[in-house]
């Protein structure tokens, strides 16, 4: 799941869509219009055999303030590989608090950084 959110921060759809399985591929990625990704969260991720899933939040940037795109992801491993299978996203608006930690991933607190 790092090296997809990355690979969104980067536009790399050649690696997007390589490590997206083929049953669900899209045939055309446009990230032209792709949010100013900051930060990841992993909530929470597990395998049982071949079948996977991650539970994330991807912070972006607003104009002003910050959103998220939250989705619990699946994931199956074939030959070895593991590939992006599907998910449902869910976005909303980010209020962080002064003192809680800054959304852009800086590890200090928000009135000290992106406010």
């Amino acid at each position: 799941m790092r090296s997809r959110f990355t690979a969104f921060v980067l536009k790399l759809e050649d690696y997007l869509r390589a490590s997206w399985h083929p049953s669900t591929r899209p045939e055309i990625l446009d990230l032209d219009n792709s949010p100013d990704w900051a930060s990841l969260r992993i909530l929470e991720s597990g395998h049982n055999g071949d079948n996977g899933h991650v539970h994330f939040q991807a912070i972006y940037r607003l104009n002003p303030g910050w959103g998220y795109l939250q989705e619990q992801s699946q994931f199956v491993r074939e030959n070895g590989r593991w590939y992006y299978l599907k998910g449902e996203p869910h976005e909303g608006v980010l209020k962080p608090g002064r003192n809680e930690p800054c959304p852009c991933g800086s590890g200090r607190k928000f009135k000290a950084c992106c406010l």
